[in-house]
C-alpha cells in the first residue's frame, strides 16, 4: 500500500517504509535496528517493522499533517495553538551554515534525554528523525518531513537527528515561557518521568 494522498511520497530511499502509512498514519515510524552506522541512516529492521499512529498515541506521541507553505496564516495551526495553549513559538534552522555550534548541537540533540514539559515541533522544510522509547525500552524512529507536527510528552526518553539531507527548518512551540533543558538518561527521579511511566502503565 502507498502513502496517503495527503502527503507527498518520500524519496526512493524511504520506499520501504510506505507500508507504515497504509493506515493513514500522520507520520511514518518503525522499530530501529541496533546498527552503529551513521545515525542519519534509516536504521530499519529486516524485515521492516512499522509502527502505526495508534501505537505512537499509546506512547503519548501525537501528530498532525499541516500546510507548511501557509504556516503564518494557517487556521488549522492557529486552532491547534489555541486548543493546546501553545502561546510561544520560534523557528530554528538546523544546518551547518545556519546553526551556531552546529556539530556540538547535533551531538546534544542525539543524546538520549527527557524534558519536564512537552516538546512540540513543526517541520516547515527539510526532514529528520525523532527517536522515542517504547514500553519495552526499544527505539522507535519517527520520520518527520515538511508539514509534519509532533508532540512528545513530558517525561518520554527521546533524541533527534537530521537525516542524510542534513537540513531541517522547524517551528518550536511551547506553553508559556520556553524551557529547553534536556535531562540526559538516567533521569527517572523527575516527577515528569514518574507521571509518564504511570500513564504508560494505564494504556493497553
Amino acid at each position: 500500500a502507498g502513502l496517503s494522498s495527503s502527503r507527498s511520497p518520500p524519496p526512493p530511499l524511504y520506499s520501504g517504509v510506505s507500508q507504515a502509512a497504509a493506515d493513514g498514519a500522520m507520520v511514518v515510524a518503525w522499530y530501529m535496528d541496533e546498527s552503529q552506522e551513521d545515525q542519519r541512516k534509516l536504521h530499519q529492521l529486516e524485515p521492516n517493522r512499522p509502527v502505526s499512529s495508534e501505537e505512537l498515541r499509546q506512547l503519548g506521541v501525537r501528530s498532525w499533517k499541516l500546510d507548511a507553505d501557509n504556516y503564518e496564516n494557517d487556521p488549522e495551526l492557529a486552532q491547534i495553538r489555541k486548543e493546546e495553549n501553545y502561546s510561544w513559538m520560534d523557528i530554528i534552522t538546523i544546518h551547518k551554515d545556519m546553526l551556531p555550534n552546529y556539530e556540538e548541537k547535533i551531538k546534544i540533540f542525539f543524546e538520549e534525554h527527557l524534558h519536564l514539559d512537552d516538546e512540540i515541533r513543526y517541520i516547515l522544510d527539510g526532514s529528520g528523525y525523532f527517536d522515542v522509547r517504547d514500553k519495552e525500552d526499544k527505539w522507535i524512529r519517527i520520520y518527520m518531513e515538511k508539514g509534519d507536527m509532533i508532540t512528545l510528552p513530558a517525561g518520554i526518553y527521546h533524541r533527534f537527528t537530521l537525516d542524510e539531507k542534513n537540513y531541517v527548518k522547524a517551528m518550536r512551540l511551547f506553553m508559556g515561557e520556553p524551557v529547553w533543558t534536556p535531562y540526559n538518561r538516567p533521569a527517572d527521579h523527575f516527577e515528569a518521568r514518574q507521571k509518564y511511566v504511570h500513564c504508560l502503565a494505564q494504556t493497553v
